[in-house]
């Protein structure tokens, strides 16, 4: 299975070559996030192992910000499966474009993420690690295929 910081690596370098901008590190947190729990609604199953937890802003892996220096991943990676590539690539087309305060308060809708703050106070920060069954719950808001229906309907009325 692939690692968070395989992942991680390949967000950065896919997010830089579609859009020519360096990722910053709180979008980088929330487009794993958001690639994690993807993996849940497309494939049933985690994209990678590691953890986020619970922080003011929102999920954050302390394993990539560990790893993580100016917006490279300084440990080896392995290359990332193709459905991963898939799934991240995509999370990047629909939230890439977002600045990071908005993925921010995006991910504070998520009920892993709320699982993760309870007893918190707003500004405090956590540590409690989101669970993995909290977030493929927050996967089943997830509509994966809308777009391809939308693409599917638009080609079926041109032919007509």
């Amino acid at each position: 299975m692939n690692k968070i910081t395989d992942v991680a690596d390949y967000i950065i370098k896919r997010y830089r070559e579609l859009t020519g901008e360096k990722l910053d590190e709180m979008k980088l947190h929330k487009l794993l996030y958001f690639t994690q729990r993807e993996a849940f609604a497309v494939i049933g199953q985690p994209a990678f192992e590691g953890d986020f937890e619970g922080w003011k802003y929102g999920p954050v892996s302390r394993e990539v910000r560990n790893d993580l220096y100016d917006g490279e991943i300084l440990v080896p990676v392995n290359a990332v499966s193709d459905d991963v590539k898939y799934i991240a690539t995509n999370v990047i087309l629909e939230y890439g474009s977002f600045a990071s305060w908005k993925l921010s308060e995006l991910s504070h809708k998520e009920l892993s993420w709320q699982n993760a703050r309870k007893g918190l106070a707003p500004g405090e920060n956590g540590s409690r690690v989101l669970s993995l069954d909290d977030i493929q719950e927050d996967a089943k808001k997830v509509r994966p295929y809308d777009h391809l229906w939308d693409m599917y309907y638009d080609e079926f009325e041109d032919a007509e």
